[in-house]
C-alpha cells in the first residue's frame, strides 16, 4: 500500500488549500456554530464551510411547514431566512475561527443590484470565497429564475464578478435544460468555480387533508434520492470546467467516502455534505478516513488523482443517448 501522509487529501480550490475536500453545505450548518455544540464535532474535518445564504435586507423565510422527510431524502423550503448581510459582516464573521477551516459566503438575491450589494459587503470581509446562489428553487423570486436560464445565470456571475476579487463559485441548478451550457456562460462571465448541484424542485401532499404539507407548496429536494442526477450533472458540467482547470463542488446525496469518491471521478475537485449531517453531524470523519483508506487500496498518492479519471471502458454511453425503454 502507498504510506500516507497528512496531505493526502488536502486540494487546492481557487488558490485555496482546503486539509480535507469536504465542503459543508450552505443551509446545513448555520453559519459555521450549529454542529460545534454536538460533541466529538469539528469544523477542522471540513476543508471549507459554505455559510447560510444571505440577502441584503433581513428575511424571516417561509410559512410552515418547511421541512419534509421524503423516502431517502428531505424537502426544504426555509425559503432564505437570515439576519441581512450587514449584520453577518460586522456580527457574525468576528466569531468564526478562520483558523480551523475556510468559510465560503453564499449570496443570494431578488435581483442582480441586491446580488451585488452583497458581494461588494462580503469583498470587504475576512470571507474566503463566495458562492453565487443563482438557483435556489424555494423562493418565489430571484432564485431559480435567475438559474434555470444560462444567459440570466451569465448576468449575475457578470455583476458579481465586477463587484468582488475574491473566488467566485456560481451554485448551478439541476432544473434546466442544459446545465453545461449554463456552466459555459458562467465561466465565460467570470465564474472561479462551479458548484454542481443545487437542490431539486419537488412537493410533498397529504392525502387526507388534500393540502401541500410545504408551505410554499414547493421546495429544494435533497439526500440520497437525488444522487445519480448529481452524478451526471457533475459529469456533465466537468465535460465544460475540466479543461479549463475549474474546479466544482461537488453535491447531491453524499453520505459516504464511496459517494464521494463517485463524484470526484465524475469531475468533482472537492465533495458537499448536506443532509447527511442531520442525522450523523460526524460523518465527515468517517468520509475523511474512507477516503485515506481507498487511496491506500488503490495506490494512490493524492486525491487530486482521482479527479475526472472515470475509466473510458466504464463509461458506458454518452449523456444524450440514455436509454428510453
Amino acid at each position: 500500500m502507498t504510506a500516507l501522509n497528512e496531505e493526502s487529501l488536502a486540494v487546492d480550490f481557487c488558490g485555496l488549500k482546503l486539509a480535507s475536500p469536504i465542503v459543508l453545505l450552505s443551509g446545513c450548518v448555520g453559519f459555521g456554530e450549529e454542529y460545534t455544540r454536538v460533541a466529538g464535532f469539528s469544523n477542522r474535518d471540513a476543508g471549507a464551510i459554505v455559510l447560510k445564504g444571505t440577502t441584503g435586507e433581513p428575511r424571516l423565510g417561509n410559512p410552515a411547514h418547511r421541512i419534509y422527510e421524503t423516502p431517502q431524502g428531505m424537502l426544504n423550503a426555509i425559503g432564505l431566512q437570515n439576519p441581512g448581510v450587514d449584520k453577518v459582516v460586522d456580527v457574525i464573521l468576528p466569531t468564526l475561527d478562520f483558523d480551523e477551516t475556510r468559510f465560503i459566503a453564499n449570496a443570494c438575491g431578488s435581483t442582480i443590484e441586491e446580488y451585488v450589494r452583497v458581494c461588494e459587503r462580503f469583498d470587504d470581509s475576512p470571507i474566503d470565497a463566495i458562492e453565487i446562489n443563482i438557483s435556489c428553487p424555494n423562493i418565489k423570486e430571484g432564485g431559480a429564475s435567475f438559474g434555470n436560464y444560462p444567459e440570466a445565470s451569465a448576468s449575475v456571475v457578470a455583476a458579481c464578478r465586477k463587484a468582488t476579487t475574491k473566488p467566485l463559485i456560481a451554485k448551478l441548478s439541476p432544473n434546466q435544460t442544459d446545465i453545461g451550457e449554463n456552466a459555459r456562460l458562467c465561466i465565460e462571465a467570470g465564474a472561479d468555480a462551479l458548484a454542481v448541484i443545487n437542490t431539486i424542485t419537488g412537493m410533498a401532499i397529504d392525502a387526507e387533508t388534500r393540502q401541500p404539507i410545504i408551505g410554499n407548496v414547493q421546495g429544494g429536494l435533497s439526500g440520497p434520492a437525488i444522487k445519480p442526477i448529481a452524478l451526471l450533472k457533475v459529469r456533465e458540467a466537468y465535460a465544460v470546467a475540466g479543461p479549463l482547470n475549474i474546479p466544482i463542488i461537488g453535491q447531491g446525496g453524499i453520505c459516504s467516502a464511496t459517494d464521494a469518491v463517485e463524484f470526484l471521478l465524475a469531475g468533482a475537485t472537492t465533495v458537499g455534505v448536506g443532509t447527511a449531517l442531520f442525522y450523523d453531524p460526524l460523518v465527515c470523519k468517517e468520509i475523511n478516513a474512507g477516503l485515506r483508506d481507498y487511496l491506500a487500496r488503490h495506490k494512490f498518492d493524492r486525491l487530486s488523482d482521482l479527479v475526472g479519471a472515470l475509466s473510458s471502458d466504464a463509461q458506458g454511453s454518452q449523456p444524450d443517448s440514455a436509454a428510453t425503454g
